[in-house]
């Protein structure tokens, strides 16, 4: 019987490259790729924003957390986790078996800059201070995302090599 791969989770606050860096990386190593917010909008069949808005956070963490349910049965996946995912032990839990997680840092500064050009609004952002936001989103979720397996500075690397290193981390597993 073939050994299972693991699934590598990727962490981190919103704007940090989980998606994009998430998305490349799967497609190098063929294997399937999903991000929870997206997954989450087109079972919905409305936007991250709209859920928010019309249903609030409490219903989309239990959504959130429906998904993480399903996905402990993958191997091999590539997963972007939302940003606020970290924050629900239980889901941590429930694929820290079969996954290691990656934290992609990157400083609440820069991704104030990023997510201002950003084409998709953050819910969570949509406040007269982003940045202070971002920053105690920071503070408060950093010994989570800390504790992940492998840690990528991602203003230290280009796309590229953060690519490479979420692919050779994946392979090394």
């Amino acid at each position: 019987m073939a050994e299972k791969r693991p699934n590598i989770i990727l962490v981190g606050l919103s704007g940090c490259g989980k998606t994009s860096i998430g998305r490349a990386a799967a497609r190098e190593l063929h294997w399937p790729f999903i991000d929870f917010d997206t997954e989450i909008e087109h079972r919905q069949h409305m936007s991250i924003r709209q859920i928010f808005a019309q249903q609030g956070e409490a219903r989309f963490r239990q959504l959130e957390q429906a998904l993480t349910e399903e996905l402990v049965t993958c191997s091999g996946t590539i997963m972007s986790a939302g940003g606020g995912w970290i924050t629900n032990r239980e889901a941590v839990a429930l694929l820290r078996p079969t996954g290691r997680i990656i934290y992609l840092r990157a400083s609440p500064e820069l991704l104030v800059v990023r997510l201002a050009t950003a084409r998709v609004r953050r819910p969570l952002l949509e406040v007269p201070d982003p940045l202070d936001t971002l920053t105690g989103m920071y503070e408060a979720r950093r010994p989570l995302y800390e504790s992940a397996d492998l840690v990528i500075d991602t203003e230290v690397f280009d796309r590229k090599q953060l690519i490479d290193q979420v692919r050779r981390y994946a392979l090394s597993q």
